[in-house]
């Protein structure tokens, strides 16, 4: 039966009832100060969000390469994409429904449109951290609940779209995204998440990495619903061989490990804390149809807008927990053996 990946790293008591949680956004603050500390041409620009978003940890680090904008989403971007043009590594914070929800005019136009195409060294280098993503952010409500950004951003040509599964993760992918050219996307959460991995973790832009070994389904996820095929995969075991995968890069889609997983499994479970169109699972979907076409089940948000609540109960309502991933993997499976 499968078993977890040693290469993983992953937190010894992965199935323990008292595993850390801690907020993903707190890797992003980390990982600024961090990038901040490498490279002098980092600057970080905030939407009046810079205590929500950890943002204020690089103001508290380096004040004169901090810029606060105030509510003014259109105006960062297009600020920041000056900077970027002059040779600076711009990050622009906020919450997901506001950046890149408000300003994907700008996004597109002045960053996206202006990289594309570039010479190696001229691309808009902007990072675009949305923060406050999917139903986790509970209480606040539809309004305040991205679940269609990683769609927005993968459409753009040129840019990079990272989605990480937890607080460690977001932190090196934060550092990744300052080195890695031209646009990217940075998707993360409000809520406590389980942090699975470790600062020996693998990480590398455009790169899935197999957190669990298995035969008879890959199981695809990012996000915090990494953790939750987790814990399907070990529902499953004894009936069930599953693979996992965290796929925290959406784009570009790492294709070549993706092939070969499903070359083995023959069918493939996408979980993800997003519309179940446009992101992850239409990435997947897309690659395989034209590559290696498999049975495919998706979890994620069908086709509604959030609610209010605490983010373990949403989770439940809105079918993205292990046990909607165990459902959707006996599916697969049998839709396998027809």
């Amino acid at each position: 039966m499968g078993k977890l990946n040693p290469n993983a790293h992953l937190v010894e008591n992965l199935y323990a009832n008292d595993i850390k949680k801690v907020k993903t956004r707190d890797g992003y603050g980390k990982g600024l100060v961090k990038a901040g500390e490498k490279n002098k041409n980092v600057v970080v620009l905030c939407a009046d969000l810079s205590e929500s978003t950890r943002s204020e940890w690089f103001q508290k680090k380096f004040p004169d390469r901090f810029v606060e904008i105030g509510v003014a989403e259109q105006n960062m971007a297009s600020l920041a994409s000056g900077m970027a043009a002059a040779g600076k590594i711009a990050f622009i914070s906020s919450y997901a429904v506001f950046s890149p929800g408000r300003n994907n005019e700008q996004i597109r136009t002045t960053i996206s449109y202006n990289s594309w195409g570039s010479k190696p060294g001229k691309e808009i280098n902007v990072k675009i951290a949305g923060a406050h993503a999917g139903i986790s952010v509970g209480p606040d409500g539809a309004t305040h609940q991205a679940l269609e950004d990683v769609g927005l951003m993968r459409l753009q040509p040129g840019m990079t779209v990272i989605v990480p599964c937890d607080d460690q993760e977001c932190e090196k992918a934060t550092v990744a995204a300052a080195e890695t050219p031209g646009p990217v996307y940075l998707r993360f959460g409000r809520a406590d998440y389980p942090s699975i991995t470790t600062d020996r973790t693998p990480f590398q832009v455009g790169r899935i990495e197999e957190f669990r070994s298995g035969k008879d389904c890959t199981i695809v996820a990012n996000g915090p619903l990494v953790y939750e095929a987790l814990i399907a995969a070990k529902k499953l075991e004894k009936e069930i061989d599953c693979q996992v995968l965290n796929c925290h890069t959406v784009k570009p889609l790492d294709g070549r490990t993706l092939l070969a997983a499903v070359r083995k499994t023959g069918c493939v479970v996408t979980a993800e804390e997003h519309q179940w169109q446009g992101g992850l699972a239409g990435a997947v979907a897309e690659f395989l149809s034209e590559n290696y076409p498999v049975p495919i089940k998706r979890v994620g948000v069908k086709d509604r807008f959030g609610e209010s609540g605490n983010p373990d109960e949403l989770f439940k309502v809105f079918g993205l927990t292990s046990d909607d991933i165990v459902k959707a993997i006996r599916a697969a499976v049998r839709m396998k053996k027809k």
